[in-house]
This record gives structure tokens, sequence and C-alpha cells, in this order.
């Protein structure tokens, strides 16, 4: 690695807004009945702080939204939509009630949010400074080039002390494409672990370049349709759990090379042990067998690019049949 990196660490004061705004939404309790985690301080912090605004009209939009399916992703998407501090938007999308944007300033101006803010600052920013401190020297547009291409995008991070505090989000917004991330979880209930502690970097590695990985695949994929079309009539040798997890070869393929890369990338620029660890969790823990076979296929693929293929979409004819005979290998 060098001291560039090639990923900016900030906040963002409409993505903590809508974080609070989840805050006082049945959203904490139901993210806790799926697995049971500890929270950061700010993030109990917030809940306490509003929830005397439960019933605000932006927090009731905004669980009417959650009710009706609305994903995490669209909902934070939309807040950096908006123009700061006036939450201006030109043209709402549909699927957003009307004057949403102006209860959302509303909330943000009667819960005193800014001032909560100021009190709580501590954490937000020694989570940024922790953040800085796992992406100072990272180049993973580097590496991902030779799979996708020129990337124009700018890779963003964003700590998240707040909600929600058990998942992280990829978002796009124009050419930026962001990963919203809590800091590790730990075991239980125990609060999670800072950002750059030691044996949780490559957590924050694995989230970001998954993120990225996954959005630029598809969007480079969906700007190969013709082709995507063709190549999808080649079954992936998958598990029926797998495949109805991900009912589409686009989605199947995006899951396959999001967890090669991740590991490829921490196998060659932070060591051989935690390449091992990523991948023996990655089978043990969450199932993933094919995960050798594919980072088998991927390296392959790295070898011949610019020779035998010219990009990504002319060697995914020949992904299927090679990711049998590789599985067949590291399982012998």
């Amino acid at each position: 690695m060098t001291d560039q990196s090639d990923v900016t660490v900030k906040l963002d004061d409409r993505v903590r807004l809508m974080s609070a705004v989840l805050a006082a939404t049945t959203h904490p309790d139901k993210a806790q009945l799926i697995k049971r985690h500890g929270t950061h301080s700010h993030a109990r912090n917030t809940r306490k702080y509003v929830e005397k605004f439960t019933t605000h009209p932006a927090v009731q939009a905004t669980q009417a939204m959650l009710d009706q399916g609305a994903p995490l992703e669209a909902l934070f998407t939309l807040a950096l939509l908006f123009s700061w501090p006036e939450l201006q938007l030109e043209t709402l999308p549909r699927w957003v009630p009307a004057g949403y944007n102006a209860q959302l300033r509303d909330f943000y101006l009667v819960s005193k949010l800014e001032t909560f803010w100021q009190t709580e600052k501590a954490g937000w920013e020694k989570a940024l400074k922790e953040s800085h401190n796992v992406f100072k020297a990272v180049e993973f547009k580097k590496f991902l080039q030779p799979f996708l291409g020129t990337i124009e995008e700018t890779f963003t991070f964003m700590p998240n002390v707040s909600y929600p505090a058990d998942q992280e989000l990829g978002l796009r917004f124009g050419k930026e494409v962001v990963c919203l991330v809590p800091p590790p979880m730990a075991w239980g209930d125990s609060p999670p672990w800072p950002y750059d502690e030691a044996t949780q970097v490559t957590m924050s590695y694995r989230a970001a370049l998954t993120i990225y990985a996954r959005i630029l695949l598809l969007s480079y994929l969906r700007s190969n349709a013709a082709q995507l079309a063709e190549i999808s009539k080649n079954d992936l040798p998958l598990s029926d759990h797998f495949k109805a997890q991900h009912p589409t070869w686009e989605d199947q393929f995006s899951m396959l090379f999001c967890m090669a890369v991740v590991a490829m990338y921490l196998e060659a620029h932070v060591n051989e042990g935690e390449y091992k660890a990523y991948v023996l969790i990655e089978k043990k823990a969450r199932g993933q067998a094919l995960l050798p076979g594919t980072v088998s296929v991927m390296r392959r693929y790295l070898q011949e690019v610019g020779g035998k293929y010219n990009n990504l979409i002319e060697f995914l004819p020949f992904f299927p049949k090679q990711l049998r005979v590789a599985q067949k290998i590291v399982t012998l």
C-alpha cells in the first residue's frame, strides 16, 4: 500500500438526520428481534433523545414507508438528494409522501438535533478518526480495475454510530458510491468495537469493498445487458438454498464475485492469515463453500485478462464451467 487512499472518509448531516428519524421508528426494536446486538452509546442516547418525537409527521411518514417495504438504502439515498440544510428537492420520487422533505426539516428544527449532535460530537469525531486510520492507505480502485475497467466514481466511507446499527448500507449518489457502516459488532449485547481495533480492521475493508464492488459490478453488468442475457442461460453450480436467496444469475454472480475480491484483497494487501480467516468464516459460518473455487477462477481471469480475454464480460461465458472444475479440485 501507499500513503495515498482512494476512499474519502466523512460525515454527512443529511445521513445523520435520517438516522435520527429511524431511531424514533420501530426499526431498532425489530432489528434486535432478528439478532441481538449491542449498539454504540450515541445510538442509545439518540433513541432516548427522540422518543418524545415518535408522533412527529416525519417519523410517522418514515414508519409508513418502512411498513410498505421501502429499503433503508432508498431512504438514505433520498436523504443525500436533499439540499442542506434547506432539505429542498425539485421533485420527490413517487414513492415518497408529499411534503416529506418539509416534515424532515421540521423534525430537525423542533428536535434541536444540531444542539444534540454538539453534545454528542465526541462519539462522531472518534468514529471519524478511527475510520481515517483504517482507510488512510487503501487503493481499492487500482485493485478493482482489472475486473471492472476504469472507475470514475468516488468512493466514500461514512461511519455510522447511530442507526441502522446492525447492517451496512451501500448508496449510489451521482458519481459517488457511499458505504455507510456501523462499528464492528461484538458478541451478544456487548458494545461494538472501534473501527480501527486491530482485530476488526478487516471487517471495515470487507464492508466497504463488498459495497463498492457490488454497486459497480451491477452497473457494469446492466451496461452489457445483451451479452448477459446469453451468458445467464448457463446455470451456475449453486445449491438450491443459494439460488432461493439470490434468484437471478446477476445477483448470484455478484455475491460470488464480491466474496472473492474481498478474499483476494486481504491476501494481496493485508496478509495470508486474514485471507484464510475470511475464507474459513465464509465457509463455516455462512455456508459459502464455493468461495475457494471462485477465488481460483478469478485468479485465473487476472492471469488471462488483456490476452485471452479483453474484459470481464468476455470471460463470463466460461465462468460456470471453470467454477465447476475449480470446485472439484479444491475439494479433493
